[in-house]
């Protein structure tokens, strides 16, 4: 839950230079602490991310008030699924400018701590192929300890992402940023180990309705002006790996679940959202219809630079070879960490393929799913999840199988 539905209209991608690791370690750099420091009690921000929780509260209330749980129960129930996921400990706050206040310090705690890294294009694009893959229950797999190598992390996309929100809004997504929380629950009361997980917008991205660029250009005159890198909300997962030895059928039933929530969700969003600013976008957007997209990208990522199918380079310490900048390149920044897609795993050929002339021409990504793993130490099989992961020759272009995003 979390993510704001603000339309912008389209202005034309910057297609100019080509990505290279130091220019984008640089750039992001100076994002990270360019938005530290124009967040700090920005009236702005505030208001935005205070509007955004009255809007995703109003709708929880709508939803949970035509089901079937208990009356005396709903209000604790939506402020549970909306910010004790977040890491909110009860009691609940008064109103949606606490909260706003409560996770401007959060992010502000994101980017103090966080380690900044960049991803090149071909490893976005694996990262973007296997999200196509996930089903909601395939996050709740999440394991910090297992799958998450770094922590508290802003990883900066190589271009924005153009999201279809709730409503038909659109948001150009350009970083991720993730930290260790507990979130709290309620029916029952309980306490997990999670990831706040926070969606920034591009304040200078691709889509720009006249809205935008009138809040932008008035936040300036201000003296408040928007940050590079705008907080787009902040999503709440559970990372015990708490089903990661469900059954498939418990998992069917849970992305069910999630679909049937954010499907009702959906027709509240429109029927009280105002029509959105008309404009082309003639680079394809997602189409977040279950609200799951950063879920699915930000696990992803993990799941993949675990497995070794991205690699993450360590910063670059000066003095050393890797600092040299390679001709017509600045030096890398040392504080940015760069994540490339390393080897594939390749293709499996069966015993009558060897020593045929069968080549393989594409890369494909293998969907989460259950094996029987052999542990020697107890003599005995386990069922675990695998996945997502990417197969086929290094230098082959992907190949997307039936469940794709959707680009118009």
């Amino acid at each position: 839950m979390g993510k704001a539905s603000r339309g912008k209209k389209q202005r034309n991608r910057d297609s100019a230079g080509t990505w290279s690791a130091a220019k984008a370690a640089r750039t992001a750099h100076q994002a990270r602490a360019d938005t530290r420091k124009l967040l700090l009690d920005n009236a702005w921000v505030h208001a935005l991310l205070a509007s955004n929780m009255n809007n995703r509260m109003a709708e929880l209330r709508a939803v949970l008030g035509h089901s079937d749980v208990p009356e005396q129960h709903r209000e604790n129930l939506a402020f549970a699924m909306m910010i004790g996921k977040q890491g909110w400990k009860p009691p609940w706050p008064p109103g949606p400018a606490q909260a706003a206040r409560w996770q401007t310090q959060q992010i502000l705690h994101l980017l103090d701590q966080a380690e900044v890294l960049v991803i090149s294009p071909a490893a976005h694009a694996a990262v973007m192929a296997a999200a196509s893959t996930l089903e909601p229950a395939d996050v709740a797999t999440l394991d910090k300890d297992r799958d998450i190598l770094i922590p508290t992390g802003v990883l900066v996309l190589p271009e924005p992402v153009i999201v279809e929100n709730r409503g038909g809004s659109l948001s150009d997504i350009r970083a991720f940023g993730w930290q260790p929380v507990t979130q709290h629950q309620v029916l029952p009361d309980a306490q997990y180990p999670g990831i706040q997980l926070t969606c920034f917008m591009d304040r200078d991205g691709p889509v720009q309705p006249e809205s935008w660029r009138m809040a932008v250009t008035q936040a300036r005159a201000t003296g408040s002006p928007l940050p590079p890198l705008v907080p787009d909300g902040i999503y709440g997962l559970r990372a015990d790996g708490a089903l990661s030895t469900a059954s498939s059928e418990q998992h069917a039933s849970l992305s069910e679940e999630h679909r049937s929530l954010n499907t009702a969700l959906n027709q509240v969003a429109k029927h009280n959202a105002v029509p959105p600013e008309e404009g082309q976008w003639d680079g394809g957007r997602i189409l977040d219809a279950y609200d799951d997209f950063a879920a699915r990208y930000a696990f992803a990522f993990w799941r993949l630079a675990a497995q070794g199918i991205t690699a993450l380079g360590s910063p670059v310490e000066p003095g050393t070879p890797a600092y040299e900048a390679r001709p017509g390149e600045t030096r890398p920044d040392p504080d940015v960490r760069v994540i490339r897609l390393a080897h594939q795993i390749p293709a499996q050929r069966s015993a009558g393929d060897e020593g045929s002339s069968r080549a393989y021409h594409h890369r494909w990504t293998v969907r989460m799913h259950k094996v029987r793993q052999w542990y020697p130490s107890t003599q005995e099989h386990r069922l675990i999840w695998r996945g997502p992961y990417i197969k086929g020759p290094a230098d082959a272009p992907f190949m997307i199988g039936e469940k794709a995003y959707a680009v118009d």
